[in-house]
């Protein structure tokens, strides 16, 4: 798949612009603060709801605006053309697909992005919950049940933590039905996420090879978040003094985790802060490639910063091995990465939200 149109409207620092773009390489340069990031950000809005920045929702809008909107235009490689949608007014997100109101949810299952950015070693050396949120948008877009049974899921949860923390403890009578359905929902999302897990590791060991082949062999290690061996229900119940006193609920599918080992690094501790960042890359290329041989379409790729974050034998290589497949990609950088400046990627100008064409 890939973007043909992108207009945004609002969005941090851009009042308005229109970008048309390529499906190879679309090189977005400009000096920093200029809104280069902010272009990726709107593609990946598109593609999970959410922002890959940190920080509260409200500096997504651009100041003195009273909303943002992102539309576009995403053509499949089955020929469909759709036009998407995504506007902010207050708190609500709106989002659109072919001029009709939708959930998010249909929204992003129509636009796939995978991001590279300043912040992607979060993936490798920050909390599970972005490790988790990066193994269930892959779910996601393998699992047509996930999105409905996670949100059961979510419901079951916030119901048992609220009787968890009323004054005393609730009866067998009213947590066991919220138990029950946190077991039942909690082992689809364990066995999909495996299953998951399971298909990624050769695209794992793949990237591996291409980006750190000094740290040898990798292995996925995966937690399910309660003991293995253990019916979620049964512990769940047998847990509820320890959450009572905690407050929460300490156990399930929302606790799982996973990290990567090497044969030269078996604990992520032994990782350079260089090599968290290439790992966060080989995760998400690999997840790029398992996803486009499941759709038999590649995801919009984006790289943020390339040359600053990536050294000048990795940035070629991860250029070299995207330019031999079909996937459109879009760089940001102060100027255009040098692996690139012989290839025929269109280059735009990014100056305090207006863009320029330049190639």
């Amino acid at each position: 798949m890939r973007l043909e149109r992108l207009q945004l409207r609002g969005l941090r620092c851009i009042e308005e612009i229109a970008l048309a773009f390529e499906p190879g390489f679309n090189v977005l340069t400009g000096a920093n603060g200029a809104g280069k990031t902010s272009v990726l950000e709107a593609a990946f809005l598109l593609s999970h709801g959410r922002s890959f920045r940190s920080g509260a929702r409200d500096a997504l809008v651009r100041r003195g605006a009273s909303a943002l909107s992102i539309f576009s235009t995403v053509r499949h490689d089955d020929g469909r053309l759709l036009r998407l949608g995504l506007g902010r007014e207050g708190p609500r997100w709106e989002a659109r697909v072919e001029a009709q109101d939708v959930p998010i949810g249909q929204l992003v299952r129509e636009c796939a992005v995978v991001c590279f950015e300043p912040g992607s070693h979060a993936l490798i050396a920050g909390a599970a919950d972005e490790r988790r949120r990066f193994l269930d948008w892959g779910v996601f877009h393998v699992e047509q049940e996930f999105l409905s049974t996670w949100r059961r899921y979510q419901r079951a949860l916030k119901q048992r933590n609220s009787l968890l923390r009323a004054e005393t403890m609730a009866s067998d009578e009213l947590m066991s039905p919220w138990e029950q359905e946190l077991a039942r929902c909690g082992t689809s999302i364990d066995l999909w996420r495996r299953s998951y897990l399971d298909a990624l590791l050769p695209y794992l060991r793949g990237q591996s090879a291409l980006l750190l082949p000094e740290l040898g062999d990798v292995e996925l290690r995966y937690r399910q978040g309660w003991p293995d061996g253990e019916e979620l229900a049964a512990f769940l119940s047998a847990q509820r003094g320890r959450d009572q006193g905690r407050g929460h609920t300490t156990s399930g599918a929302h606790r799982a985790d996973w990290s990567l080992s090497f044969v030269q690094a078996p604990q992520r501790e032994h990782f350079s802060r260089g090599q968290e960042k290439l790992v966060a890359l080989i995760c998400l290329l690999a997840q790029a490639r398992l996803d486009a041989d499941h759709r038999g379409e590649w995801p919009i790729i984006c790289l943020d910063d390339l040359a600053s974050e990536l050294d000048l034998s990795h940035q070629a290589a991860v250029v070299e091995s995207l330019l031999a497949v079909p996937a459109q990609v879009l760089v940001t950088g102060t100027e255009t990465p040098r692996p690139l400046l012989s290839s025929q990627a269109r280059v735009f100008h990014v100056e305090q939200g207006q863009l320029t064409p330049l190639l």
